[in-house]
């Protein structure tokens, strides 16, 4: 139909270009995915969820958090996290997408200034666009480069407060952030510390705290934990606070206006907790198998996400297949996930896939390019 005509010639110059995307199964080893720990298809897991089951814990909430949907489950974990990551309060969302974007879009207010690193996630940039603050980035994981944004704004009039947003480690390079330095500018400018702990929760840090776990519990630092990924869940923690995670339940619409999460998932995520606090084995085999993977050739990033730059968005998804078809699960990730130009190999080390299977993928990976 010819009301279909803009859509399908849009995805066809996606196709031109190498970009266009589409849902695969999984197959393979476990070089995609987040399960940094293991933990997604762990039997621990699931006898948790089984227990959470028979004591009458529901799987659906029912309502949004302000309604009928609050459950106990909701306030054991958010008690349990607060704890646990060692800060005032915690806020329990379905997603670190739906969390990352209530907060960038409700938090900053009118005249304040959020400063981002250029390559913060896609639900950052979410929020920015759906809030009043102004918005402008900084060049990535340079300190300096922040602190003289935040000069040249207040040189140019700006009087809000301002908001230093960064991830601690960054989802398609590995690389972290110099958040020793930002904390310190957040102090001298009076500046608010957003954190985006998304890849580094359940795998650094004191008991996998994280690697903002030195700064949490501050006045002036909020930090964003996500429950699927090393937790091997779903949803996403919001620690910072208390009056912070209370202005989000007044104020934050993506928050309001949301069905609750399932109360059951709450439970598992409870559990998740508790095995990265009590299994620090899970870590410890992990850390070995990221050296292990620079030992074997694969580029050393210091953490679980090892990028394979390769530069053209075709030329990439090739490589990708190629690898699929010799059994290891590699994802081609392109534009405008990473910037134009690097279209890289996304190598995620887990749990799922043993120190074999990385020697395998890091001698085909040297034939192939």
């Amino acid at each position: 139909m010819a009301i279909l005509d803009q859509h399908r010639a849009d995805l066809a110059a996606l196709a031109r270009r190498g970009r266009r995307r589409s849902l695969i199964p999984r197959a393979g080893a476990d070089f995609a995915s987040n399960d940094y720990l293991g933990l997604a298809g762990s039997g621990c897991l699931a006898e948790s969820v089984a227990a959470a089951l028979a004591r009458g814990v529901p799987v659906g909430a029912g309502g949004s958090r302000l309604l009928r949907g609050n459950h106990p489950e909701h306030e054991a974990l958010e008690a349990e996290a607060a704890a646990f990551f060692g800060c005032e309060s915690a806020l329990f969302f379905s997603s670190g997408f739906a969390a990352n974007a209530t907060a960038f879009a409700t938090l900053p207010r009118r005249g304040d200034l959020i400063l981002y690193d250029e390559l913060i996630h896609a639900s950052a940039h979410e929020g920015m666009r759906a809030g009043k603050a102004d918005r402008a980035s900084a060049a990535h994981n340079d300190a300096d480069a922040f602190a003289d944004a935040i000069g040249s704004w207040r040189a140019g009039g700006g009087k809000g407060r301002v908001w230093i947003a960064v991830e601690s480690l960054y989802s398609m390079d590995g690389d972290r952030a110099p958040l020793d330095a930002l904390a310190a500018l957040a102090d001298e400018t009076d500046a608010f510390l957003l954190i985006d702990e998304a890849h580094a929760t359940g795998v650094f840090g004191p008991d996998g705290r994280g690697l903002a776990a030195p700064w949490q519990g501050r006045d002036n630092v909020i930090t964003l934990s996500t429950c699927g990924k090393a937790l091997g869940c779903e949803g996403a923690l919001l620690c910072g606070p208390a009056a912070i995670t209370d202005y989000l339940v007044n104020r934050g619409r993506g928050f309001i206006f949301s069905t609750a999460p399932s109360p059951l998932m709450a439970a598992a995520v409870r559990a998740a907790i508790g095995i990265v606090r009590h299994e620090p084995e899970r870590r410890t085999a992990l850390a070995a198998l990221i050296g292990h993977a620079a030992a074997a050739g694969l580029p050393a990033t210091g953490s679980q996400i090892i990028p394979v730059i390769i530069g053209d968005d075709k030329r990439t998804m090739e490589v990708a297949g190629t690898v699929q078809a010799a059994g290891f699960d590699v994802r081609g990730i392109r534009p405008p996930t990473v910037p134009i130009g690097t279209s890289r190999l996304r190598i995620s080390l887990t749990l799922n896939a043993g120190a074999d299977a990385v020697t395998g993928l890091s001698a085909l990976l040297r034939d192939l390019l």
